[in-house]
């Protein structure tokens, strides 16, 4: 039954609180979610759904408001700071918040914590999650915790630690924490044991161990990926501990950083299984995924071009405070961002980005593209040359010279997906975003979600060449939608 009483969530910038959000949402709960910096939380598609309160953990003070009218809140909060891990941090937070709570008598705490045996040599970061679901069951409000494996999922950090290691390195050498056993969790079963934990009584006060329906070890979780990409691995075992070189190098080859992978490896290192069944008495709805179907998924998403959540980090102000150029690694793609706030109408904009190809061209350094169509079309591509439909009109699905025009939104957005033959996918995405002082972002976004050592080597060569093109075109398009407006 919903409740009458408002749901916090804290973390909401976080990988679990930004994808739980709109599951509650969707589910007719009301929702407030408490951040310290509300500019991080643009962009997101569920914002006009909850009411936000700035607040911090680590302010005591500010924190009566946000818990004010509340019936249960997610503590989803981890201490960190500059990427550095703090275990004092994630202490302060939680006797904060735990007294807060007191204060203003809500009925319970839904905590996330880390599924490890709290007996064994745990790293700060493993230990200060474990004290942090201690501290939070010290206080009158009861707690639910779950203690969760890792979680697998388009973007999570052990999925990319799997993902870019399996697909670049043919042959592993393997430390001893490659054997340690673990159970991995879907992103989505994690979800579903967070809601229905708030949706089941008989959860309230319990420690409840969840993970997925495999028990494998990392090295298991590197073959299984391979084998749902087709590729063949070789792994050879030492009895090598290494963790800080381990991580390090993990840090050099993907995109997770040595900060966020230490604590990870150090998990890996120590036995991370369920070892009761309340899970399943409690939530006898919830079959959770095997290890494969869990990649399988993020797989998919990723093969689809679902890339929706790209914005979902962008720091926009309405005071035009924009960063010009970006480039990062997100859902397991290459990104290159480029936007300009300008005074332009999103018709005018619209027009422009949506009137590029065939005749007309891409705007700029054309013969670059002519180049790059004649050699799709000797080893066998579509071309540059298949053109357009009409000079201005498009739609949804048409081919747009050696693109195809995947989702068009009249005077908003549009994304074509690449294909010309790359070792990999590609996709080029069109964005306008209002603005409260009137003004329009205008966003030009590259996606490339490499395939194997062939697809990482193309991407780096074809790099530089991007920073002049894709920088012309942003340009020309705006010079072109001035044009339009004084028409």
């Amino acid at each position: 039954m919903i409740q009458a009483k408002k749901i916090l969530v804290t973390g909401p910038t976080g990988y679990i609180g930004g994808r739980l959000i709109p599951r509650l949402i969707e589910a007719g709960y009301t929702l407030r979610v408490l951040v310290r910096d509300p500019a991080r939380l643009q962009g997101r598609p569920w914002l006009d759904k909850v009411e936000v309160v700035q607040a911090d953990a680590l302010d005591p003070a500010s924190l009566a408001a946000a818990l004010e009218d509340v019936s249960t809140a997610y503590y989803l909060i981890h201490g960190r700071q500059g990427g550095k891990i703090t275990a004092e941090r994630d202490m302060t937070a939680a006797r904060n918040f735990a007294r807060a709570a007191d204060q203003a008598n809500i009925d319970r705490i839904i905590y996330l914590g880390e599924l490890v045996d709290p007996t064994a040599q745990l790293s700060s970061y493993l230990r200060s999650r474990h004290e942090t679901g201690y501290i939070l069951r010290q206080g009158r409000v009861p707690v639910t915790e779950l203690r969760a494996g890792m979680i697998v999922g388009s973007g999570s950090a052990l999925f990319e630690m799997v993902r870019y290691l399996a697909e670049l390195q043919p042959v592993f050498i393997c430390p001893s924490w490659f054997f340690a056993k673990a159970q991995p969790i879907a992103i989505r079963d994690a979800l579903s044991y967070l809601i229905a934990a708030l949706e089941n009584p008989e959860s309230i006060g319990k420690l409840i161990e969840v993970g997925g329906a495999t028990q494998l070890t990392y090295a298991d979780m590197l073959l299984g990926y391979s084998r749902e990409r087709g590729f063949k691995r070789l792994l050879i075992p030492t009895p090598i501990y290494a963790p800080h070189l381990s991580a390090y190098w993990v840090h050099m080859v993907t995109p997770v950083s040595y900060q966020t992978v230490l604590p990870l490896i150090e998990g890996l290192h120590i036995e991370s299984v369920v070892h009761d069944d309340l899970a399943r008495k409690l939530f006898p709805q919830i079959e959770p995924l095997d290890f494969q179907t869990a990649v399988r998924y993020a797989l998919v998403k990723i093969e689809n071009g679902d890339i929706e959540t790209s914005w979902s980090d962008a720091l926009v102000t309405s005071a035009g405070d924009v960063q010009p150029y970006q480039f990062k690694l997100e859902e397991g793609m290459f990104m290159e961002k480029r936007q300009t706030l300008t005074d332009l109408s999103p018709e005018a904009i619209f027009r422009s980005f949506s009137g590029i190809g065939g005749e007309r061209g891409w705007m700029y350094m054309d013969w670059a593209w002519a180049i790059r169509g004649w050699m799709d079309k000797a080893v066998g591509g579509v071309g540059l040359r298949r053109g357009r439909r009409h000079p201005d009109d498009l739609r949804a699905g048409e081919s747009l010279d050696f693109w195809r025009v995947e989702s068009l939104t009249p005077g908003r957005c549009m994304r074509l997906r690449a294909e010309m033959k790359v070792p990999g996918k590609a996709w080029l995405e069109f964005d306008i975003l209002p603005q409260e002082n009137g003004k329009n972002l205008f966003i030009q976004i590259a996606y490339f979600a490499p395939r194997g050592l062939f697809g990482y080597l193309y991407w780096y060569a074809m790099w530089p060449a991007h920073r002049f093109i894709f920088d012309g075109m942003l340009r020309r398009l705006v010079e072109r939608a001035e044009e339009i407006s004084k028409q």
